[in-house]
């Protein structure tokens, strides 16, 4: 039996305040630090994971990516970089609370490097000017969400990073349901209206993610969290 829109939407919000909680606490126990690889973090936020909420699932991998790695978007996998001094680091992050999928990303800086902070800050801000258009375009499609995003990032001076700017989420294993149609992501290709009905006749819920890069500079920047689910 599928959950009502009402159970479906209370359980996708908590599994992402539990993520907020998670990411919280790497920040206060300070993980993020320079002087170790991008897989030592992964490995030390699994291990905090399962000892705050029993995670062992996860539906996309761990991603932590430092320095110029986070140019790279989702599906490439560049090589483990050492965390430097003064360092850009964003964590995306798709954890499994009671069979319910979560996926939040953020950027941190460590140090004061004023175009890193811009950077930070920038793609936050942006989030939120996504989502406000997001509410006030109820027939928008994939496509045309996919180019506003494109055209938050050229208005703040940075490159968009990524071949889209979210998903569908839902109830753990959505990507193995739903697979790799470009009508599952909000991607260029995707003519659909994103609050057309899946297949049974239900909504379908979107994580928003945006990606800005600094290809000159070899920096990037990756805001996540639930866009349709308030």
């Amino acid at each position: 039996m599928h959950a009502s829109i009402n159970e479906r939407h209370l359980a996708l919000r908590n599994a992402e305040k539990n993520a907020e909680k998670l990411f919280q606490a790497i920040e206060a126990k300070g993980i993020i630090r320079s002087g170790v690889t991008e897989k030592q973090v992964n490995k030390e936020i699994y291990e905090l994971a399962f000892q705050l909420f029993g995670i062992k699932k996860y539906w996309h991998k761990r991603i932590v990516r430092t320095g110029k790695n986070t140019l790279h978007p989702y599906k490439e996998n560049p090589p483990d970089l050492l965390v430097a001094p003064d360092d850009i680091i964003f964590l995306d992050f798709g954890p499994i609370f009671e069979d319910w999928e979560a996926d939040f990303g953020r950027t941190f800086v460590l140090g004061s490097d004023p175009r890193k902070l811009t950077l930070r800050d920038d793609i936050e801000t942006a989030w939120y000017e996504a989502k406000k258009f997001f509410d006030s375009n109820p027939t928008i499609t994939g496509s045309e969400f996919y180019s506003y995003c494109v055209s938050l990032a050229e208005k703040y001076g940075w490159d968009y990073g990524g071949p889209y700017a979210g998903h569908l989420i839902g109830e753990f294993p959505h990507e193995v349901i739903q697979g790799e149609d470009v009508e599952n992501y909000i991607h260029p290709d995707n003519h659909i209206p994103m609050r057309s009905t899946d297949k049974n006749g239900r909504p379908r819920d979107w994580i928003l993610e945006i990606h800005f890069v600094d290809r000159e500079h070899e920096i990037g920047g990756f805001f996540e969290q639930l866009l349709t689910v308030q």
